[in-house]
């Protein structure tokens, strides 16, 4: 192993690119649907190899000495989001005359993008690099800070951050409830890159012993906290139905369908009931499941009402629309809505987090004069955001947090009011993606958000994966991809969380503070010795 990390060291070129690309490649392997977190104990440490062999020329200038470790940075990247992202594609093809044509810019385009902030991560740790230990707390420090950025800059896209990774199954999600997900970011990428030390690091004893107690202590933890009684359900109790229909994409979007849709959620609502379980007291359709305007066909609500029993409620994906003023177009948004056993709507929710290119245009007047539109081009301007996300509060007194499609993937966005919540709720759509891995990573995702809230998960998504998540991301019920049915099951209470969301973020930034000077530190050392 020694002699391969000796290899990889005095790479250059383009064949130093071309092995960062194939290391980010293999790390994806650690993301669902594969779940590896092994791999990553190797990508990363090729990766360290890989920036050790950097050597700029002391003549050249800022810039010149910035581009191999950017060019290594961003090559591991492009292999990372190429292998994790391709699957975006296929949203372009269930209208392919319209979109084909852009799958360029979504299956390599983006991923090039995203690479840059992996190309800044490499940049910063090369700038602390040094030939100890401290050189992966330098690493760790710059995918911290690159992970961080990238889920907020540009509106932010934190899909399969690396720190996912290292949360591939309940046991070892359970440090969420403690720390954030930044903070796990960092700490991953130091205990994946460890194994580096083996061979080419000096003082390889304290940093794979730092490592070595990171690792533990992110497993025992979930040992113990899974050793301790599930949450008990919450009184008085409250079934869930959650309704998987498995209509397919091109059909959602035929207007000659739109009647046979909604009939098929409502006969899976009236279902009966599983054996052994209770009469459901709520009842979910996934994300854009009424497929017309509902506040402009009142048959629809009568038809709701007829197939809810009495105290029964659906909560229910739609499009909602408002009237904008005199001479303005309506506004469209994407919604979740509360209907009672009578077909009334005694409550509502907007999509607050709207996705780019989907679900409106960045700068629309100059795109449209390019000639080009979003997914959501049969609503003028596409969809609009909410300023907001209410807690919906049920008939009966139980409140729900909701948060629609790619909302979940967004730590950040479950904030204190999810705290106030019974229920956290994700409704989704992804016949976009069809039978791909993006489905798989966007229910691991959103499994972190329970652990992170300590609060159970209602999950209902067309095609699947619908599922009731308890408050330590445990499944409770889960009916797997392209599964038509329903699931049926009474809803677990909440925990305790250990520390709040202002902790979370103290501790974040204080993990940044330490491994800054650790890494200063180490490079300080490093320069003494060389001089």
């Amino acid at each position: 192993m020694e002699r391969l990390a000796g290899r990889i060291i005095l790479l250059s070129g383009v064949s130093r690119t071309f092995v960062g690309f194939l290391a980010g490649l293999l790390a994806v392997l650690a993301q669902p649907p594969f779940g590896i977190f092994a791999a990553a104990f190797v990508s990363f440490p090729v990766l360290v190899w890989l920036i050790d062999g950097v050597a700029p020329n002391p003549g050249d200038g800022v810039l010149r000495r910035l581009m191999p470790p950017a060019a290594i940075g961003w090559s591991f990247g492009f292999g990372y989001f190429l292998g994790g992202l391709w699957w975006l594609g296929n949203a372009l093809l269930v209208e392919a005359d319209a979109f084909a044509w852009a799958l360029p810019l979504t299956v390599v385009g983006l991923p090039a993008v995203l690479g840059l902030f992996y190309a800044l991560a490499v940049v910063i740790a090369r700038g602390l690099w040094s030939d100890g230990w401290g050189r992966i707390a330098a690493l760790a420090l710059g995918f911290g800070i690159a992970e961080w950025l990238r889920g907020f800059l540009f509106t932010g896209f934190p899909w399969n951050a690396i720190g996912y990774a290292a949360m591939p199954m309940p046991l070892m999600m359970q440090s969420a409830s403690v720390v954030n997900l930044s903070t796990i970011n960092m700490l991953a990428v130091f205990v994946f890159a460890a194994p580096a030390l083996i061979w080419t690091g000096k003082g390889a004893r304290a940093g794979l012993a730092i490592a070595a107690v990171l690792f533990t202590a992110h497993v025992a933890f979930g040992f113990y906290r899974l050793a301790q009684p599930a949450p008990a359900p919450l009184q008085p109790e409250m079934t869930v139905r959650v309704v998987q229909p498995v209509i397919d994409q091109a059909k959602k979007l035929d207007d000659r369908e739109r009647a046979s849709i909604f009939e098929d959620h409502l006969s899976l609502t009236a279902a009966p009931v599983q054996d052994g379980a209770k009469r459901p007291d709520i009842v979910v359709w996934p994300e854009t499941s009424i497929p017309f305007i509902l506040t402009d066909n009142p048959d629809a609500l009568a038809r709701i009402a007829d197939v809810l029993q009495d105290g029964q409620v659906l909560v229910a994906g739609a499009v909602r629309v408002e009237d904008a003023g005199a001479g303005l177009p309506p506004r469209y948004y994407n919604s979740v809505y509360v209907i009672d056993d009578r077909g009334q709507i005694v409550g509502a929710a907007d999509k607050v987090h709207l996705v780019p290119f989907g679900e409106y245009l960045p700068f629309e007047d100059l795109l449209t004069s390019w000639g080009l539109s979003s997914v959501a081009a049969s609503m003028p301007g596409g969809f609009s955001a909410a300023s907001t996300r209410p807690v919906l509060t049920l008939p009966g007194g139980r409140r729900i947090y909701p948060m629609i499609c790619y909302e979940a993937i967004f730590a950040d966005e479950v904030d204190g009011n999810a705290r106030l919540a019974d229920a956290l709720l994700n409704i989704t759509n992804d016949a976009w993606f069809g039978d791909t891995p993006g489905p798989r990573q966007h229910f691991h995702q959103a499994q972190l958000r329970a652990v992170e809230a300590g609060t159970p998960m209602i999950r209902a998504a067309n095609t699947g994966i619908s599922a009731v998540v308890d408050a330590r991301g445990v499944l409770v019920v889960v009916l797997g991809y392209n599964y038509r049915g329903v699931i049926d099951t009474i809803l677990p209470g909440k925990l305790p969380t250990l520390t709040n969301i202002a902790t979370r973020s103290h501790i974040f930034w204080l993990t940044t503070g330490i491994l800054f000077l650790v890494a200063v530190i180490s490079r300080l050392g490093f320069n003494i010795r060389k001089n």
